[in-house]
């Protein structure tokens, strides 16, 4: 049988991921919190790619939670 149609694949899918991201997201958000307590000496390029790192998990999880949950009623 080809899942590749199955609609709860999918779903099952973006679930794990979404799952993935949020831990990952939240795993940034405690690092980023550490580092701004005692930021390592000339080290402010690390921060920042830690937080723009942290903002594209934050948009992939926005899109992933539009795509299982529509504003639109199908």
């Amino acid at each position: 049988m080809n899942d590749s149609n199955d609609p709860n694949a999918d779903v099952s899918s973006l679930t794990a991921r979404l799952a993935v991201l949020t831990t990952e997201h939240r795993d940034l958000n405690a690092i980023i919190d550490q580092i701004a307590m005692a930021p390592p000496p000339g080290d402010d390029l690390l921060l920042r790619r830690l937080k723009k790192r942290k903002l594209l998990l934050k948009d992939r999880i926005a899109i992933i939670q539009h795509l299982l949950d529509p504003d639109v009623p199908a």
